[in-house]
């Protein structure tokens, strides 16, 4: 039960429902959208939620869904039903063009590998469209709507008759009428022109005498006779002859078309049906990414928990308008079903109440609703609202009195399965009775397990969610230093209406603002004034949680930096290890066969001294070689000047050389090949800048290129330029793309290729605003167009 009767009004589904209308290709949608209604049956809701959720994600996948000739026939099929009857071509045009979509609707969804998009696969699982009925129509009519010449041989033969005839007749009058011209009896620039379905031609009233022939008509002003020539009386009868015959065969044809049309008109009804139900959830899919729409968990029972929802058309009000819409997150459960918010006017509370009943009421017509992932939603079968001035003359009843006759309605029929939405509670009265009238009624609504969202500025109603299980209290959060709502709804603590702070702040006279203090009384001052506290040490730690929010990621990129740093070390110190017992496997191999060789010339010259002691020295020097110290490289130290962004620096006592990022106080970020790290200044180095750029000359027997710890080069061969992140999340579409254009400048790849489709623009949006921070961005672009145009990002770096 949905009450009142003007509910879709009242919370704005009436605005949702025309935007519906708005998005549909064609009246069979339209038709769909109009009966919408609200729904209690799990199984149905949730099957409709899962044809929208398949349709939206069709739609953000930018695939080629048939979206063309959405046309209603049903009167044509009507027609088409009545024996003796037959179709017009347009009709037949419209009817072949349209089944065709159907059918390759049908074949784009049913195409789709197992798993996706199976609730648009059972939507048409039962429907068929003959495809000899297609290759009747298409016989007759062509894709431009005109009929076929050869759809008989017949008229085929009729067609090529009357060509001929007209082209004798086109001869015969352009030859009278160039003699007409030259003896000045017709306007030199008329032409020939029709009446009464013949060729004729135009003559001067005053010469109508010297053309043979029969006058069929004149102009208004009398001056002009329009004169079939007798010459061309047997070619006009042949033609219109010609003609008739050709039309009775094209109704002979189209009465055969309709007979066979006949015979499908059943099946044809079910595939029609189909095509609306697709132009529906096409147009609820479209509804939902326009609002950031998502499918939440489905139960059986009432149950609402909702993260981040926000009511789908003051987005797009905002949206248009560049502003932000705060969202709002809500759970009611059985143990938590009625929220009590409170707090100060203009602070959102009635647009949370409206939220809700829209969102709620969404889900139950089978559309996705505005909420983050994650969500979760139930079942209600009642919904009831109360809000706006109801007062009506005619009944004689009041503000009051119609709050009250729908309080009665709510506490006589909402039971443990209702929603009850009531805004500003208890007002339009005297505040005493006015409060104990609502607060009796909240109990009552309390007791029948009722679930519902209320606003209410009542004292009396706070303290009661706060005494009794199953009513909780939530507040509208108020910047009372400036004045300023902040549209946040926290749930857990009543609401201030600030009403003297207000007055206080905004100047009203002190005097009066003191009175009006000691009129609410010392207990009133003190609760608003704790609740104005509380506000206050909220905004405080909220602000002191963000701070150490910040904080915490920034430890958790140094460690991760420190752990990098350390890693690349480690893998530094086992490349050097390798080398180093390469070498020594080289330098013991040397030394065995130079000492083999000496040994082997003492004894070929049989220990001759002289030979003897010049193999000794020749063992000695090649000792004395291998003793020696490679060398370092050195690096020229800048003994004065301060260290500042993006000198080179070296650790002292050490050789590797790396530049500095930024400084903060006493540490700067260095970045030592491809790795950042944090270093304190008095332990670098100001190296001197053509020598720690200057590349180091490569050692004998190493390749060119190399790199200790990273394989640039292979690194180079594997990666690709070309990412795609269509489909993806805004969110991960951008880590993904912040980590491909990273890897891509440290390889010094000169440009890169972001494929992220057309949709609604919200990725191309997202790729773009990103790669413009980027310093090593030179240009940004879209693709060719015959290589996706705007769905694809351009990228050149420098």
């Amino acid at each position: 039960m949905i009450y009142p009767e003007n509910f879709e009004i009242k919370i704005g589904f009436a605005q949702v429902r025309e935007m519906l209308l708005e998005l549909c290709l064609s009246p069979l949608g339209r038709h769909f959208v109009n009966r919408m209604t609200f729904l209690n049956r799990h199984d149905l809701v949730q099957r409709l939620l899962e044809q929208t959720h398949e349709f939206k994600q069709l739609l953000e996948s930018d695939a080629e869904i048939p979206l063309q000739h959405y046309f209603d026939v049903t009167a044509s099929l009507d027609r088409a039903a009545i024996q003796g009857t037959y179709l017009d071509v347009q009709d037949f045009f419209e009817i072949k063009m349209s089944l065709r979509t159907i059918r390759d609707s049908l074949r784009f969804i049913s195409s789709a590998e197992e798993g996706k998009y199976e609730s648009l696969k059972a939507l048409g699982a039962s429907v068929t469209v003959e495809r000899s009925l297609i290759a009747a129509l298409d016989k007759v009519v062509d894709d431009a709507g005109a009929v076929r010449d050869d759809a008989t041989p017949e008229l085929q033969r009729l067609k090529r008759d009357l060509i001929a005839q007209q082209a004798v007749l086109r001869k015969s009058i352009s030859s009278i009428i160039k003699h007409a011209k030259s003896e000045g009896w017709t306007p030199a620039d008329v032409e020939p022109t029709i009446r009464g379905g013949r060729l004729v031609i135009p003559v001067l009233a005053e010469h109508k005498r010297r053309v043979k022939g029969l006058i069929h008509d004149e102009s208004n002003t009398g001056q002009t006779v329009y004169i079939e020539p007798e010459a061309i009386f047997g070619l006009n009868n042949d033609i219109k002859d010609l003609t008739n015959a050709y039309h009775r065969e094209l109704i002979r044809i189209l009465v055969g078309l309709t007979n066979t049309l006949r015979s499908h008109i059943p099946e044809l009804r079910k595939a029609y049906q189909y095509l609306g139900l697709l132009d529906f959830i096409r147009a609820k899919a479209a509804f939902s990414r326009r609002v950031e729409a998502t499918m939440p968990k489905l139960h059986k029972y009432p149950h609402i928990k909702w993260n981040e929802a926000i009511h789908p058309l003051l987005y797009m009000a905002h949206k248009q308008l560049g502003r932000p819409t705060v969202p709002m997150s809500l759970e009611l459960t059985q143990e938590q079903r009625i929220l009590l918010i409170s707090g100060p006017n203009a602070g959102g509370k009635s647009v949370s109440l409206k939220t809700v009943g829209l969102i709620q009421y969404m889900l139950q017509c089978g559309m996705l609703i505005p909420t983050a992932d994650n969500s979760e939603a139930g079942i209600f079968h009642d919904i009831f609202i109360d809000i706006g001035d109801e007062q009506s003359i005619e009944n004689d009843l009041s503000t009051y009195s119609s709050h009250l006759t729908n309080m009665k309605k709510f506490v006589t029929v909402a039971d443990k399965k209702s929603l009850v939405l009531i805004d500003e509670f208890g007002t339009g009265t005297e505040p005493i009775l006015g409060g104990a009238i609502a607060e009796a009624v909240l109990q009552n609504l309390n007791d029948s397990k009722v679930y519902g969202v209320i606003t209410t500025h009542y004292t009396n109603l706070k303290n009661f969610a706060e005494r009794n299980p199953g009513v909780i209290n939530g507040a509208m959060r108020y910047d009372h230093k400036n004045l300023q709502p902040l549209y946040q709804l926290e749930i857990g603590k009543p609401g201030s209406s600030f009403a003297i702070e207000i007055a206080r702040k905004i100047g009203l006279p002190k005097h009066i603002v003191d009175k009006a203090s000691s009129l609410v009384g010392k207990d009133k001052i003190r609760y608003d004034r704790l609740l104005e506290e509380l506000e206050t040490e909220k905004q405080e730690l909220e602000k002191k949680l963000r701070e150490a929010t910040k904080l915490e990621e920034k430890l958790k990129r140094n460690v991760k930096e420190y752990q990098d740093l350390k890693n690349y070390l480690e893998d530094s110190k086992q490349d050097v290890m390798r080398e180093a017992k390469g070498k020594a496997k080289l330098l013991l191999k040397d030394a065995n066969q130079k000492i083999e060789s000496t040994i082997q010339q003492i004894k070929q010259s049989q220990a001759e001294k002289e030979q003897t002691k010049q193999a000794r020295q020749q063992l000695e020097s090649f000792a004395t070689e291998v003793r020696k110290e490679e060398p370092r490289p050195a690096h020229k130290r800048v003994s004065n000047g301060a260290i500042k962004e993006g000198d080179y620096v070296a650790l002292v006592g050490q050789d590797s050389s790396g530049q500095v990022v930024s400084i903060k106080g006493k540490t700067a970020e260095v970045l030592f090949g491809g790795l950042k790290t944090i270093v304190k200044v008095d332990n670098l180095e100001k190296l001197d800048r053509q020598v720690a750029t200057k590349p180091k000359k490569e050692k004998a027997g190493t390749a060119e290129g190399y790199t200790r710890g990273i394989n640039i080069t292979q690194r180079m061969a594997d990666f690709a330029s070309t990412i795609d992140i269509r489909g993806e999340y805004a969110e991960d579409a951008l880590t993904k793309l912040m980590n491909f254009t990273d890897e891509a400048i440290m390889l010094g790849i000169p440009e890169i290729k972001i494929i992220h489709g057309r949709g609604n623009g919200v990725l191309r949006q997202v790729v773009r605003d990103y790669l413009y921070s980027v310093q090593e961005v030179a240009s940004v672009g879209n693709e060719v167009s015959e290589r996706g145009g705007d769905g694809a990002t351009l990228a050149v770096l420098k």
